[in-house]
C-alpha cells in the first residue's frame, strides 16, 4: 500500500475546515440523479443479500453473521467508488460497485477493527463509542482513494474529523434522519436515503482532503 506521506499528513491535519451539511447533501442529491438506476438496484441487492445473511442466523447458525462480516466493509464501498467516479465525471458501470473486493484485505480491516473498537467504545462508557464511530468516517475513503492501510486510515480519519467532531456528529445526525425518514415510507424511501447519504459523504471528503484527478481505476 502507498502512503500518504508525512508532508502530506502534515499539511491536510493543519489546514482548517467547515464541515457544510447542506452543501454536501446537495451534492448527494445530484450524485444520486446522475446514477440513479444503478445506486437503486445496488441498495436492492445490498438489501437482499443482507436479509438472506438474517435468515441464516435465525436458523442458529453463526454463518450469516460470519459471512456479514467478510464482505460488509468491501461491499459497502462500493457506494463510495461509484460517488467518488462521478464527482471526477468519470463514466461508471454496474461492476463498479464490486470494486471495493479489489482492496479486500484493508477494507475488511478497517471494518472489523473499528467495529470492534467502537463496539468496546460503547460498552466502557457510551460516549467513547459515539466519539469513534464519528471519527472513523472517513477510513473507508481514506483506504480506497489514498491506497493507505486500515490503520493509518482510521488513525488519520480519526485526527481530522476530531477537529470538527461536532459538526461532524450533526452532518450524520442529518444523515441519519434522511435515512429514518426514508425508512418510514415503507422502507422504500431507503433505496433513495442511503446512495444519497453516501454521495454526500464523498462530497464531504472531496471538500475536505480533496480529489485529485484519478490515477487508478476510482
Amino acid at each position: 500500500m502507498e502512503s500518504y506521506g508525512s508532508t502530506g499528513l502534515e499539511g491536510l491535519l493543519q489546514k482548517p475546515y467547515t464541515v457544510k451539511i447542506g452543501e454536501y447533501i446537495g451534492s448527494g442529491w445530484e450524485l444520486f440523479k446522475k446514477n440513479a438506476g444503478p445506486f437503486i438496484g445496488f441498495t436492492i441487492l445490498v438489501a437482499l443479500i443482507n436479509i438472506v445473511l438474517a435468515k441464516i442466523n435465525q436458523s442458529a447458525s453463526p454463518v450469516g453473521s460470519l459471512i456479514s462480516m467478510l464482505i460488509s466493509g468491501p461491499l459497502n464501498a462500493g457506494f463510495l467508488i461509484v460517488a467518488f467516479k462521478l464527482l471526477r465525471d468519470r463514466a461508471t458501470s454496474f461492476g463498479d460497485f464490486f470494486r471495493g473486493f479489489n482492496y479486500y484485505l484493508p477494507l475488511f480491516l478497517v471494518s472489523l477493527v473499528s467495529g470492534v473498537l467502537i463496539g468496546l467504545g460503547f460498552i466502557l462508557l457510551i460516549i467513547p463509542g459515539i466519539y469513534l464511530a464519528v471519527a472513523y468516517t472517513f477510513a473507508l475513503p481514506f483506504v480506497l482513494e489514498k491506497k493507505m492501510n486500515f490503520w493509518d486510515a482510521m488513525e488519520l480519519s480519526r485526527k481530522l474529523i476530531s477537529k470538527n467532531w461536532f459538526a461532524f456528529f450533526g452532518f450524520l445526525l442529518v444523515l441519519g434522519l434522511i435515512n429514518i425518514a426514508g425508512a418510514l415510507v415503507f422502507g422504500l424511501g431507503l433505496l433513495i436515503t442511503i446512495p444519497l447519504s453516501v454521495g454526500a459523504l464523498a462530497a464531504a471528503y472531496a471538500d475536505i482532503v480533496g480529489l485529485p484527478p484519478a490515477t487508478t481505476d476510482l
